[in-house]
């Protein structure tokens, strides 16, 4: 039978691989804290690799949505080292059901939607798909103070997703996909076939992308509002996740804005400077 040291093992793998940013921000916590990280990192990252990835993404989210229910209730295959992981999670913290459920709500959204007429619709997008997981972090990182840094952890991940979106623009359009929102971009004279060609050296393609830009820098300032209301290793943990993050802005402009052929990351050295600054 798999232990649930094994569990934390796999779920570790998937972090370390998928997110080395996530991974060195939060290996700063307590070791219980941590892999806790690691196990909702996991949940997270299955149901968003079902929707990019999965052959029959539709079929495969539901029956995602149907074994969490089950798993709610105490049911769920004990081979399978996600599940076996996050059962000791919900046992040792206070978890919020509705952050999971709204995650896989927004993970659906991605089936159906795959262009945002406004601002304020990206956003209901963002929420789901990246607040919740500050949501569901919070009974883990500050257990005391979750009202306090609920705000706050809602910007952190609206800031996040919108810097994931602007990183993202020339692989989300391979899929079909423009999470730029059609009323700025018509403001700064944008259309989707500028996009489609890969333009960016257009003051109309760069205003868009600052624009977006800043309403994420306005999420992380608020962020860093209630920061210091995290517990010491758990704010340092988040306060580096955010700053890590963050810097992935100022590195696109460095790069001229070339996000429709390559990802671009935060180097190595940059990343140790602001996690020792922290």
């Amino acid at each position: 039978m798999l232990s649930v040291e094994e569990a934390y093992n796999h779920c570790e793998k998937i972090i370390a691989h998928h997110s080395k940013t996530f991974y060195k921000a939060f290996s700063m916590l307590e070791e219980d804290d941590f892999k806790a990280v690691w196990a909702i990192y996991a949940f997270c990252r299955t149901a968003d690799d079902i929707v990019d990835e999965g052959k029959n993404p539709e079929a495969e989210l539901t029956l995602f949505n149907q074994e969490f229910e089950l798993f709610l209730r105490g049911e769920y295959n004990p081979e399978n080292p996600m599940w076996t992981a996050l059962n000791d999670v919900f046992s040792r913290y206070p978890m919020d059901e509705m952050a999971f459920r709204d995650l896989l709500k927004g993970q659906e959204m991605d089936l159906s939607i795959n262009r945002y007429k406004s601002l304020h619709d990206l956003l209901e997008y963002c929420y789901r798909v990246a607040s919740t997981v500050g949501l569901m972090l919070l009974p883990i990182l500050a257990p005391k103070k979750v009202n306090i840094l609920r705000e706050g952890a809602i910007a952190l991940g609206l800031g996040m997703q919108l810097t994931n979106i602007l990183r993202d623009i020339g692989e989300d359009l391979e899929r079909d996909r423009i999470y730029l929102p059609e009323d700025i971009m018509k403001r700064n004279g944008l259309t989707e076939g500028m996009l489609l060609i890969g333009e960016s050296t257009s003051d109309a393609f760069r205003n868009t992308w600052e624009q977006l830009a800043d309403f994420a820098e306005e999420f992380y300032q608020k962020t860093f509002q209630t920061i210091d209301e995290y517990p010491n290793q758990s704010r340092f943990a988040v306060k580096g996740a955010a700053l890590l993050y963050r810097e992935i802005l100022p590195t696109i402009r460095a790069k001229q804005y070339k996000v429709f052929h390559e990802k671009h990351y935060v180097k190595e050295e940059a990343k140790q400077a602001i996690l020792t600054s922290t």
